[in-house]
């Protein structure tokens, strides 16, 4: 797919491997037995765990991470009724280049982060089969960056602006609570940046791997004078795994905080990205997998896919305290993007004249406001926090759209405005009753109004008629949880909720039958979500999280029809999810740490129905994109006299679906990766290095799939063996 953020790119069938490498980028050539005797196992240590809970709970409650997702309040994760796990920055910089979410996310379970080296379509990411369908970025789930959206008021998001190198945690909560944050059913993911801290400190890093990789950073951080600061700025580049997969990267993010007065607080949030070209493979069928994963389809090259986009964002966050119970909280944020993107569409046909064409230039211009006031009282039962805020979002998109001719910009197609915005009131409350009880609960009324003027107008010839037109959804979504404290150590909680999800512009950019305009007949989905599980605490070093869910969703958002790189979408009527969670952390030794976490999701049609070219699609059948089966082990060993680390990981998935009527599917697979480092300190210098190989086995599998492509070039294949190798240093002045 490339980088036309409005519509999927699936161009018309083509076979065969590109003789040659784009002259821009030479340089670049190139089961359930096991399910049930792990939660048994669970369930027996969660039992026995009161045992010993006296002894061990000083010592324990460390393992439960202070998250703000959730509640918006900092808040203990042992103590909430969601789901919501915590990779911490460590994680995400050890033995790891921090290109792209994905390195991290896969730990995490519910969550799905394909890792198909397409540098121009973004990075995809599912939750409990949320977003499975995105063609472009994230959609069903909120991304958030130091408070600021990463998703836009109509649902989609990108994660390319999260700078790993400088982050201090990931938050990434699942489930009905997700409701509460907006346009949203399948969960939010935040990443939050260091505080600058302490003596001036410079770092640096540079990274070298596999498919001529490279990445280079350097940073600083601390505190003078009152102020906070931390900078970070990296340069990446790619020759790719594929042919005509060449990527360079570009990141800046800044944070600064200061005091202003007492009880008062500013954070300044500042970050760009520019990625001057992406090449895009675009995906391969089956027999074109088989015959040789790193090819491209022929017209990939010629018509030169992929693209650019750039992306500059501030935002400001000032938190003040109104006497010792009340505290007001403000954010307000700005931002512009620009993309082009290049897909394999033929010149010169009616549906493209009818269409877009090949080439999408789009302008973006997007701010918003956040403003919540909290309010701490104690009542006769036990402490309640109440919270109550309002929310504005606004988007522009300057859309243009060009003939592709041989990658060059053609003949004008298209030209708009697409405008969105957004107004919603939220009210979130906790209340802890007696020692045993905690009740949380929240209410979110959304509207949002999508807008689209055209100024693409023609009468003679194949027609294109003023398109000009408009859309407002509205809802409110309600969600109830408790927790209950079985001992110190276990809690049990449960959760249900309704959410919704709007269509995004990519989803409304075309109407079924070739017909001009905008899809604004397209229904938002609604979604009845309900969730119990168990948080153990076992013994003094083991954290073990299980939780089931169901979720019953109306008007399901589906691709109805995909031809000459386009993509329809339409209402399917109902669908069910129900799955399973289970994450374990411990260490059974002061050197050892082990990391389990599965998930089991599935994902059907509820209801059978008919696409716009009478295909049928029966209840029953499994969404695509999204596995039932998946798993993520780790076994990590320190050995700290000597600095020295080194762990194994293995990732399975069973086989993926790729289409609505279940004709195909990426086979499941297992693949086992390694890293090693070393650290040392030598006086005010901190040094460390690693290596690390993926695919240590030479696995050849399916890294992700494009759901429903026209042509039948579903398949994205992962990357062989390959190296990375890094050295980190740092210097305290």
């Amino acid at each position: 797919m490339a980088v036309d953020e409005g519509m999927p790119a699936h161009g018309p069938a083509a076979g065969g491997t590109g003789a040659t490498t784009n002259r821009q980028l030479a340089p670049f050539a190139r089961r359930r037995d096991t399910l049930d005797s792990v939660v048994l196992a669970m369930l027996t240590a969660a039992a026995t765990a009161p045992a010993f809970a006296e002894e061990a709970t000083r010592e324990v409650l460390p393992l439960s991470a202070v998250v703000i997702t959730a509640t918006r309040i900092e808040q203990s994760s042992f103590d909430l009724p969601v789901s919501i796990d915590v990779v911490d920055g460590e994680a995400m910089r050890n033995g790891q280049m921090m290109v792209n979410a994905a390195e991290s996310l896969q730990r995490v379970p519910g969550i799905v982060a394909p890792n198909q080296y397409r540098f121009s379509s973004d990075q995809q990411v599912s939750s409990r089969g949320f977003g499975a369908r995105s063609a472009f970025g994230v959609r069903g789930i909120r991304l958030y960056a130091d408070g600021i959206p990463q998703s836009m008021p109509d649902g989609q998001g990108q994660m390319g602006t999260f700078s790993l190198s400088s982050a201090a945690r990931m938050e990434v909560m699942r489930g009905p609570f997700s409701a509460l944050f907006g346009n949203s059913s399948g969960g939010v993911i935040q990443i939050f940046t260091r505080d600058g801290e302490g003596d001036p400190r410079l770092t640096g890093g540079t990274y070298a791997g596999s498919y001529d990789t490279w990445r280079v950073g350097v940073g600083a951080e601390g505190r003078q004078a009152g102020l906070g600061y931390l900078v970070d700025v990296s340069r990446y580049q790619s020759g790719g795994y594929r042919e005509h997969s060449a990527a360079r990267r570009d990141h800046a993010n800044a944070k600064l905080s200061w005091n202003l007065a007492e009880g008062s607080k500013a954070t300044l949030v500042l970050n760009a990205l520019d990625q001057p070209y992406n090449q895009d493979p675009q995906g391969l069928n089956r027999a074109q997998m088989t015959a040789d994963p790193r090819q491209t389809p022929a017209n990939s090259i010629t018509q030169d896919t992929g693209g650019s986009k750039s992306q500059t964002q501030g935002g400001l966050n000032i938190e003040h305290r109104l006497g010792a119970r009340d505290t007001l909280r403000g954010v307000v944020w700005t931002g512009v993007r620009k993309t082009l993107g290049r897909l394999s569409i033929p010149l010169n046909t009616a549906e493209v004249i009818k269409g877009s064409g090949g080439i999408s230039a789009i302008d973006r211009d997007f701010h918003g406001s956040d403003l919540r006031w909290t309010h701490q009282a104690d009542t006769p039962t036990g402490a309640l926090t109440l919270t109550l805020g309002m929310d504005y979002e606004f988007m522009k998109d300057v859309r243009t759209g060009y003939e592709n001719n041989a990658g060059t910009i053609g003949v004008l197609r298209r030209d708009e405005d697409n405008i969105v915005r957004n107004f919603d009131q939220y009210l979130q409350a906790e209340w802890k009753v007696g020692a045993d009880w905690i009740l949380s609960g929240g209410l979110r009324h959304s509207r949002i109004t999508f807008r689209n003027d055209d100024r693409y107008i023609r009468t003679t010839g194949v027609g294109n008629p003023d398109d000009s037109g408009g859309v407002t959804y509205r809802n409110t979504s309600p969600v109830l949880g408790a927790v209950y404290h079985l001992s110190p150590t276990v809690n049990l909680y449960a959760n249900a909720g309704k959410g919704f999800e709007t269509p995004t512009f990519i989803e409304l950019a075309y109407r079924a039958g070739g017909a001009s305009g905008l899809n604004f007949g397209l229904q938002p989905s609604t979604s009845r979500n309900v969730e119990t599980g168990v948080k153990a605490l076992v013994g003094r070093s083991t954290r073990i999280n299980l939780a089931l869910f169901e979720v019953r969703t109306e008007r399901e958002i589906v691709v109805d029809a995909s031809a000459f790189g386009r993509s329809v979408y339409a209402n399917a009527g109902r669908t069910q999810r129900r799955g399973l969670e289970l994450s374990i952390d411990g260490r059974p030794l002061p050197q050892l740490q082990a990391i389990l976490s599965y998930s089991r999701l599935d994902a059907t049609f509820a209801d059978s129905h008919r696409t716009s070219a009478g295909t049928t699609i029966q209840a029953g059948n499994q969404l695509p994109g999204t596995p039932r089966d998946t798993l993520y082990a780790e076994l990590a060993w320190r050995h700290h006299a000597s600095g020295f680390d080194t762990a194994v990981e293995a990732r399975a998935s069973s086989r993926v679906y790729v289409n609505d009527v279940n004709g195909d599917a990426a086979a499941g697979y297992a693949v086992v990766n390694w890293r090693g480092g070393f650290a040392q300190q030598l006086g005010r210098v901190e040094l460390r290095e690693f290596v690390r190989i993926e695919n240590l086995t030479d696995r050849r599998y399916v890294g992700g799939v494009l759901v429903n492509d026209a042509n039948g070039r579903y398949f994205a294949p992962a990357a062989g063996r390959n190296l990375i190798a890094g050295i980190n240093a740092a210097i305290d002045f």
